[in-house]
């Protein structure tokens, strides 16, 4: 079964690290996605730009609108995500606990439904 590990963090929390800290951190993730690739596991990885380059987009009555940025108020941001390969929860639960840490960090494991 594939699942999705959404990370949440507080993007100030990787602004106020130390270059050397971000460095770290960058070498554990890295360390933790060359392990999925090399086992066949890993389907995506990626970090993602902070909030102030996202735009939420909705439909409303045919209508397109756009807003800059997100739009639910919340001190945790996605601020990356795996999709990956696990026999079950409890394999994947055990990759979100190797996911390197900063912050406040939250990750959310969910599986991932298959559409034919």
């Amino acid at each position: 079964m594939r699942y999705l590990l959404l990370l949440y963090c507080e993007e100030n929390a990787w602004e106020a690290m130390s270059t050397e800290e971000q460095q770290s951190a960058f070498s554990a993730y890295n360390s933790l996605t060359t392990e999925l690739a090399s086992l066949g596991k890993l389907g995506a990885s990626n970090a993602l730009q902070p909030t102030t380059t996202a735009t939420m987009v909705r439909v409303r009555a045919g209508e397109v609108l756009t807003t800059d940025g997100p739009y639910a108020e919340t001190k945790e941001q996605v601020g990356g995500l795996y999709i990956f390969d696990a026999e079950d929860l409890d394999e994947a639960i055990k990759w979100a606990a190797r996911v390197p840490s900063y912050g406040n960090m939250s990750v959310e494991v969910r599986p991932i439904m298959e559409m034919n």
